[in-house]
């Protein structure tokens, strides 16, 4: 069915196998994944994907856990919601939709899915952009009080079930607001539709449950992997583009691309005007990039 949301989207469940995921495509061309961040949805990407649907065959999706995708009840290991589980999700709804090879967007959590799939599907992936993140073994390797008190979450969210599930499940609306309060620099407001459907899914104890295991996976299994892949010289060798909030804590701590240099061979990006949530404070500068970007990963390999 077309997409309430995104206009011009068909909105369908994807069987990946261990799970059902929720998409939405729309679009002609070289194949382009876009992937969410917490605690939101697909629907995140509402200012920036009309436009690249215009060039490319755009699929979002909700990620597992999130969502209208289906939420397991999570593993002692925590392996349920690896990321190395999330991103095979997303190829397997990559082969349903018939791209062998394609880019992949990601922003936040969805970033650091995008991040592992690069990593363990490298012959799949085209081309790789991450939004306002650096890589997970980065941020627990380098924990200091900016980060402890500005991703708070990252510990709490991490902490063993029930207390997390039963703190927020307390007040749902309450822990979801405190998410996006505080964290714009002044660009265009939030979309109130969008925030409309992240907010419902929330109120769900299963995506609440689900999503403090994707940072308990963060904190434990997802960092076994990491350090796998540095111990044994895996890098992303896929072209990739950073992008960053310029107000955003990743953007006044961090050196985006001296990070990402460290964990992957080609790097570009630079900082957009905007906070943590730049394809919604500023979806205009951020299309543009990302467009700009992907039409040049295709045009190079059309030159090969």
């Amino acid at each position: 069915m077309e997409d309430a949301i995104l206009s011009g989207f068909i909105e369908r469940v994807i069987d990946a196998g261990e799970v059902r995921i929720r998409v939405r495509t729309a679009g002609d061309g070289p194949a382009v994944l876009l992937l969410h961040g917490y605690p939101e949805t697909s629907a995140m990407w509402h200012g920036v994907a009309p436009a690249l649907a215009e060039r490319f065959s755009v699929v979002l999706a909700d990620l597992r856990g999130y969502g209208a995708s289906d939420k397991p009840v999570g593993s002692d290991d925590h392996a349920t919601y690896a990321k190395r589980a999330m991103a095979l999700d997303q190829v397997r709804v990559m082969d349903v939709l018939g791209h062998d090879r394609f880019a992949v967007v990601g922003h936040d959590r969805g970033g650091r899915v995008a991040h592992r799939m690069a990593l363990d599907h490298a012959d799949r992936i085209r081309a790789l952009a991450v939004l306002d993140i650096v890589p997970t073994l980065h941020m627990f390797e380098h924990v200091d009080r900016a980060m402890a008190t500005e991703y708070f979450h990252w510990f709490l969210l991490a902490r063993p079930a029930p207390l997390p599930e039963r703190l927020i499940g307390a007040d749902p609306d309450a822990w979801f607001d405190s998410r996006f309060r505080g964290r714009h620099g002044g660009g265009r407001p939030f979309d109130g539709a969008a925030l409309d459907e992240y907010r419902r899914a929330f109120r769900d104890p299963a995506t609440i449950h689900a999503t403090c295991e994707d940072y308990r996976a963060a904190a434990s299994i997802d960092l076994v992997h990491d350090r796998a892949d540095r111990d044994e010289g895996r890098r992303v060798t896929a072209p990739l583009l950073v992008l960053w909030g310029r107000s955003s804590y990743v953007g006044r701590d961090h050196d985006p691309l001296a990070v990402w240099r460290a964990y992957a061979d080609d790097v570009t990006g630079e900082p957009i005007d905007a906070d943590h949530y730049v394809a919604e404070e500023a979806p205009d500068p951020t299309r543009d990039r990302l467009a700009a970007f992907l039409g040049a990963v295709e045009a190079g390999e059309e030159g090969r």
